[in-house]
């Protein structure tokens, strides 16, 4: 009886799975071009779907309204891209990828300016790469499941950069707790910076930023002033 169960718990097993009862792999990342012309084409589709998705929202363009507007195949667009998925990930990398590069050098050409001048600096360039792609980041939240942090899964790549930050206005510290002020001030940072590129009036938007890097100065300053008194 017992046998006659399994094998019945086995062939529905079975069946299942050939109803795709079996969780849904990843997105596939398709080989990267080596040629020019192709690698033009490649970034001529992800221009389109920036605008589209930014425009539309990502649900409502499909892969279809995607080649007609760059003019290219169903075909060429899914020789370079399995799905919208893919091409949402290429997107934020690329967001990312700018924001990393004029974070980095913020950080590292302004080694002797104020905690101020230099949390104000890194905000603002960080909300000029936002608003220059401001349609395209409201439809990947909009579209998009974030960690519980609220940024999605390149939030390590930012945080270290925070911290980098951080190391160089407190100097050597705590590990455990720079990694805690990171994460804080990243988290604050971001939101303010999503909620700026929403703001039409450019006043109310240099005044919003101006605000919250006065606050995470004041807090870094209050951090660093127990170590300095500790070496005195």
């Amino acid at each position: 009886m017992q046998q006659g169960v399994r094998r019945g718990e086995v062939r529905s097993n079975k069946i299942q799975m050939r109803r795709g009862s079996v969780p849904p792999k990843g997105p596939v990342q398709r080989r990267r071009p080596s040629q020019e012309r192709a690698k033009a084409t490649r970034e001529h589709i992800l221009d389109v779907a920036a605008q589209l998705f930014g425009e539309r929202g990502i649900a409502d363009t499909s892969t279809n309204r995607i080649a007609t507007q760059a003019q290219v195949s169903i075909g060429t667009v899914y020789r370079y891209f399995s799905d919208r998925t893919v091409m949402v990930e290429e997107l934020l990398v690329r967001l990312l990828g700018d924001i990393e590069r004029q974070f980095t050098a913020q950080l590292f050409d302004l080694p002797d300016s104020s905690t101020l001048d230099l949390v104000t600096v890194i905000l603002e360039v960080t909300a000029e790469e936002v608003i220059a792609n401001a349609p395209l980041v409201r439809a990947i939240i909009d579209g998009v499941q974030f960690y519980s942090s609220g940024l999605p899964e390149f939030e390590p790549r930012l945080r270290m950069l925070v911290k980098l930050m951080v190391i160089q206005i407190l100097g050597p510290g705590d590990d455990h707790r720079y990694d805690d002020i990171a994460l804080v001030l990243l988290n604050t940072g971001f939101a303010v910076v999503l909620r700026a590129s929403t703001l039409e009036d450019s006043s109310e938007r240099d005044t919003t930023i101006a605000l919250t890097a006065k606050m995470m100065a004041g807090f870094l300053d209050s951090e660093r002033s127990p170590a300095r008194a500790e070496q005195t």
